[in-house]
């Protein structure tokens, strides 16, 4: 199950994420409140706060997955991450000493947007490096146990720390914890690395990648359903504040708990994707989907607060099979020298569908109410699997029925037309 953690390299990248996505988490628990809180409680505030945060990945996860093919990684990963921490810094700052505002935050989401749309795909891309590619789908499943144990400590430690001292040194506290990543990052043994030659400079490199995915139809069904079950349906955690506060009249502390529970879930779905062996197959990546749509119509129906958050478990179980199912099956059937393009294409739709969903959603929330993401998430989740299934059925007849007609003819294309 912890195969990865043989890895000396991977032990120190995990260690260090542990550290730096619990205080991540912590951010995110933070600005969600100190934005609700800098708008009087607005659900649209919401989500353009998270529409600028996220859409700087429409615009340079390609480019990041070209430079992924192309630079030293882990000194990419170095160079970013000291970024992001800055960002954290100064909002932190700005919060304590009590001159921050909205157009600030907003900001600082776009800063802090730009340099993850560079950090994702390069991070994601990097696993295979560190591990080799035998390891992959264990290190992608033990990166998302990682992310979600970062996901229960996080959340639970800034609805404290907000109600106790504040939002803004939760921001500062998130800047600290860049220093485990980074430190991480700089100790690693680079001649440990399982290194994929770094693609010369090119033009066309990024339409290269472009046309090696179209190529690919069951690659480019992993990708719709991705972008749709992101955009639509995993975007319903950032509505949760709203669920808290707005639906059952509940503090920071609810908030918290709400986002607990569901990384509980996460790290259940984490620990079982982690002891499933072999290459995931469509078929799982497609019915955690499915089920994932169903669940989280259940948790949006449910009529009072502690049983919306005992619903959020299983739905935590299924979004992360689908996701960590999704991401090895992409990992594991692409080129080595197409990785970082394809990886930073994957993380644009299931990423960039935020600044679609999230206002999209937050406009919902605040026309008919807190519950309603939870509930059309799921709809167009279980409609969206639906849709992708059959076409992929209908293709595989297709193929299977002009693979007959050929054995009959004799092979002959002319019997064909």
């Amino acid at each position: 199950m912890f195969a990865s953690l043989r890895v000396p390299n991977y032990r120190l990248y995990a260690g260090g994420q542990v550290v730096s996505l619990a205080g991540t988490w912590m951010q995110r628990v933070a600005q969600d409140w100190l934005v609700l809180d800098l708008s009087h409680g607005s659900a649209t505030a919401l989500g353009i706060a998270a529409a600028l945060q996220f859409t700087p990945t429409l615009l340079l996860s390609l480019w990041g997955g070209v430079l992924a093919d192309r630079v030293d990684k882990r000194r990419m990963l170095i160079a970013v991450q000291v970024a992001m921490g800055l960002c954290a810094l100064a909002l932190g700052l700005l919060d304590v000493t009590g001159v921050v505002t909205l157009g600030q935050v907003y900001l600082l989401c776009a800063l802090l947007g730009c340099f993850s749309a560079l950090d994702v795909p390069v991070r994601q891309s990097f696993v295979s490096e560190l591990v080799g590619p035998a390891q992959v789908g264990n290190a992608v499943a033990l990166n998302s146990l990682t992310f979600n144990l970062a996901r229960i400590v996080g959340p639970s430690v800034a609805g404290v720390m907000i109600v106790a001292i504040g939002t803004g040194w939760v921001f500062l506290a998130n800047a600290v914890s860049f220093v485990g990543v980074v430190t991480g990052l700089l100790l690693m043994n680079e001649a440990g690395l399982f290194r994929a030659e770094p693609v010369p400079r090119a033009p066309g490199q990024l339409r290269e990648g472009l046309r090696y995915v179209r190529g690919r139809p069951e690659l480019i069904a992993v990708l719709v359903l991705v972008f749709l079950v992101s955009t639509f349906g995993i975007n319903f955690y950032m509505t949760l504040a709203l669920v808290a506060r707005n639906v059952f009249g509940r503090g920071a502390e609810a908030y918290g708990l709400l986002t607990t529970l569901l990384a509980v879930g996460s790290v259940i779905g984490a620990t079982l994707a982690a002891r499933r062996s072999g290459r995931p197959r469509l078929r799982l990546v497609a019915g955690s989907g499915l089920i994932f749509g169903v669940l989280l119509i259940g948790a949006g129906l449910m009529p009072t607060y502690l049983a919306t958050g005992i619903a959020l478990v299983p739905v935590g179980v299924a979004v992360l099979t689908f996701t960590t199912a999704a991401n090895s099956t992409v990992q594991l059937s692409v080129d080595p020298t197409m990785r970082g393009r394809v990886m930073g294409l994957y993380m644009l739709l299931f990423l960039g569908g935020t600044p679609l969903g999230g206002p999209l959603l937050g406009v919902l929330a605040e026309h008919f109410g807190g519950r309603a993401p939870l509930v059309l998430g799921g709809l167009v989740t279980v409609a969206s699997v639906l849709v992708v299934g059959a076409v992929l059925l209908r293709r595989h007849a297709g193929a299977r029925l002009s693979a007959v007609g050929w054995r009959h003819c004799g092979g002959r294309k002319d019997r064909l037309t």
